[in-house]
């Protein structure tokens, strides 16, 4: 291993170790607890960062939003985040609004590490609070991938801050298996058809099913596991990077297209599908274009299937239905 790279995985694992006790924040007298949460038996999701590939502000994004990939999962007690990207910097702000002086306890799944998944965690406000407990998780054979991304990017040479010095409580995992639980919620993660290791997660609450695909190509043929994978989803936040013509010019990129990311959901059986990941080059008008053309697909199956293109701020509530 390359001196730079041990040297930084030694600075995590110290991290890691010092974090276990907690004893930083403990001398504030708070304790580690599960965060209350005032929507106990529903299911909660909110689009903090919904672009791809680079933030893109400006005038023509107003509605959609401009950051990239992040999205907030509550359910009973426990708070979920999908994916890092500059998104992230806006929930941080909102989650220290709410819990002021309570301690958080955190989950981060990433789905890769390419910039626009995990940019936003050096300006994420809870890990320079010491009261702040985040775990991010990576699915099976990410783990060294995870350290050196999420460590490399807040190196002095782009970020004044190092990783091994932020106050926050940070555990980096991997998970041993495909299947494991982050408090009640049950995760299951899938390899993705996107360049690098990628994976989209499924989240199966007592009350709701959530399905997380942010970067997915579409397979050459049936993809009948993909299609399992989504299979009754109450939730599909899909990558619907490109409209037919511009998926033509840009295949074996990793992204989705619009016609198929609904073909899929269709055949699926999803309740509400969620167009994800828009490209930089795609303002509102556009995205509304995207709307418009999977709504007259689905009109055209005669299915009761829900579209929308995923914006910023939008909040989607699934109520605890008996049976699930």
């Amino acid at each position: 291993m390359p001196k730079r790279q041990s040297e930084t995985v030694l600075q995590v694992n110290r991290l890691i170790a010092c974090t276990q006790d907690f004893s930083r924040c403990r001398r504030f007298g708070f304790v580690f607890s599960a965060p209350e949460c005032s929507h106990r038996g529903v299911t909660q999701l909110k689009f903090w960062g919904v672009r791809g590939s680079i933030p893109t502000p400006g005038p023509g994004t107003v509605r959609y939003g401009g950051n990239t990939s992040c999205v907030e999962v509550r359910s009973g007690d426990d708070i979920i985040i999908l994916d890092a990207g500059t998104g992230l910097r806006g929930l941080g702000s909102a989650l220290l609004a709410e819990f002021k002086d309570r301690p958080l306890n955190l989950t981060l799944l990433v789905s890769h590490t390419h910039w626009d998944h995990i940019q936003g965690l050096p300006f994420f406000a809870p890990i320079y609070n010491p009261c702040c407990r985040l775990r991010i998780l990576g699915a099976p054979g990410t783990q060294e991938g995870l350290v050196n991304a999420l460590t490399g990017q807040m190196e002095s040479t782009y970020f004044p801050v190092p990783f091994a010095k932020v106050p926050g409580n940070i555990e980096i995992e991997e998970v041993t298996d495909f299947n494991f639980n982050i408090g009640l919620v049950q995760v299951r993660a899938q390899r993705s058809n996107h360049p690098g290791l990628c994976f989209g997660y499924r989240l199966f609450s007592p009350d709701s099913l959530i399905v997380f695909f942010p970067d997915s190509e579409p397979r050459a043929g049936e993809d009948k596991e993909k299609v399992e994978f989504i299979r009754d989803a109450d939730v599909l936040i899909l990558d619907a990077q490109y409209d037919a013509a511009e998926y033509k010019t840009h295949v074996g990129w990793g992204h989705g297209c619009l016609d198929g990311a609904v073909a899929l959901a269709l055949k699926a059986g999803v309740r509400h599908l969620c167009l994800f990941h828009h490209d930089p080059d795609h303002d509102d008008k556009k995205i509304d274009g995207f709307v418009k053309r999977a709504r007259q697909l689905v009109a055209k199956a005669k299915s009761k299937m829900k579209v929308d293109a995923a914006k910023e701020g939008m909040t989607i509530e699934l109520p605890e239905k008996s049976g699930h």
